[in-house]
């Protein structure tokens, strides 16, 4: 944060104070709880990374919003909507937590907000991925930030239809985020006419895809699209690899597949996929300076999770500093009539409906000749304008949205 905006923030918040506005921070502590799969098939694409980004949002922040202390408590979801929603609960009852971050399964995010909801507590969602948490399960005290399901069907299916394939078959993750994307990328594929012939689900999460893999080649299929995301992604197109699936005609769609996916299955093995993301580190010189301090700190390049958990956390400590309260309702009006402008989106907005809206990118896995290093990993084929890439609010089925 640069010190023109400090100053811009502190006197936003004293002219509130001034003006007789309910404006403070409850026990001059602003108390953020980081909520991620640590351990499980999510770990790399937020986990223990995810953290750190948070972490470096409030050191970069200077510690502290408006005079009042910042902390930060942690815990590992185990992918379980019970294990969060009793984390979340003594949280925001018992330790007076103003943020819930992170969240990364569709069904944590999900059973979460309905607590942050009933407490007015808010909730900075980064790492789901199903559409229907800002449709049918938005709530007025979540916000969905990084990317969804429908972006994703919108970027990778439509251009693959678009190549040609016609036909598609569909391994899907057995639960919310699974079903949503499933459900949008039937959508795309029959709006630019082509046809779904087949699904198979699979448990939540899998080890051993080799009957699924044979099923979806016996489709024959045009295309054998995966409806799921880390580990299952990359033991997905592991073993579509040792069956020759692509070898055999038929195209792998990876929907949802992270930097941190794409680097743990080497060029080699995923060159050519097309995929769709909200952020790639070696997009400009902004991304590059963020992402080496990022690398340094921990190791590994960032995915666009671990961006838009940094750019997620500025952005609500800014609005924090400019309501001069931490007050749930206060803040969220605050961050709605801000528009985002930083490392992670440019002209980004938050609707009424809890959805972040920002530039999508089609991008594509570099061949072993083309990558240059280890991280030197996606082209860029084109950009997804904000309004093309997210459901339009005309269609939105969120109770805060009246049309």
């Amino acid at each position: 944060m640069t010190m023109m905006k400090k100053l811009l923030a502190s006197a936003v918040a004293s002219a509130l104070m001034v003006g007789g506005a309910q404006a403070e921070i409850s026990n001059n502590t602003v108390k953020i709880g980081y909520l991620a799969d640590m351990s499980g098939t999510y770990r790399d694409l937020a986990g223990p990374n995810g953290l750190m980004a948070l972490e470096m949002a409030i050191k970069d922040f200077g510690g502290k919003v408006n005079g009042a202390k910042i902390e930060v408590v942690s815990a590992d979801d185990r992918n379980s909507p019970d294990t969060s929603s009793s984390t979340v609960r003594r949280w925001v009852e018992n330790e007076d937590v103003d943020l819930v971050a992170g969240m990364v399964a569709s069904s944590v995010s999900i059973a979460v907000s309905k607590i942050l909801e009933e407490n007015d507590r808010l909730g900075i969602i980064s790492g789901s991925a199903a559409s229907s948490i800002t449709n049918e399960h938005c709530t007025p005290n979540h916000i969905h930030y990084v990317y969804d399901t429908y972006p994703l069907a919108n970027g990778t299916a439509s251009a693959v239809v678009k190549e040609g394939g016609k036909t598609w078959y569909m391994l899907t993750a057995d639960y919310a985020f699974g079903h949503a994307l499933e459900s949008d990328v039937r959508q795309v594929v029959e709006a630019n006419g082509g046809e779904v012939v087949g699904t198979v689900r699979h448990p939540f999460p899998t080890q051993d895809f080799s009957s699924f893999i044979l099923q979806a080649q016996a489709s024959g299929a045009d295309v054998v699209g995966l409806a799921n995301a880390g580990s299952d992604t990359t033991n997905a197109i592991t073993t579509a690899s040792e069956f020759g699936l692509t070898q055999s005609g038929q195209t792998l769609a990876a929907l949802l597949l992270f930097l941190t996916d794409v680097h743990a299955l080497g060029a080699e093995t995923a060159q050519g996929i097309q995929l769709t993301t909200g952020w790639y580190w070696d997009m400009n010189e902004e991304t590059r300076e963020w992402s080496d301090r990022f690398m340094k700190e921990t190791g590994v390049r960032p995915t666009m999770v671990h961006a838009g958990i940094y750019s997620s956390t500025m952005h609500y400590l800014n609005s924090v500093a400019a309501a001069g309260s931490d007050d749930a309702q206060t803040v969220r009006k605050q961050m709605m009539d801000t528009p985002i402008n930083d490392m992670f989106a440019k002209n980004g907005k938050i609707r009424v409906d809890g959805r972040m809206v920002h530039d999508m990118y089609l991008a594509e896995v570099k061949t072993p000749a083309e990558s240059k290093s280890d991280w030197d990993l996606y082209k860029i084929l084109r950009t997804i304008p904000a309004e093309e890439a997210y459901r339009p609010l005309s269609q939105s089925k969120c109770k805060l949205v009246k049309m």
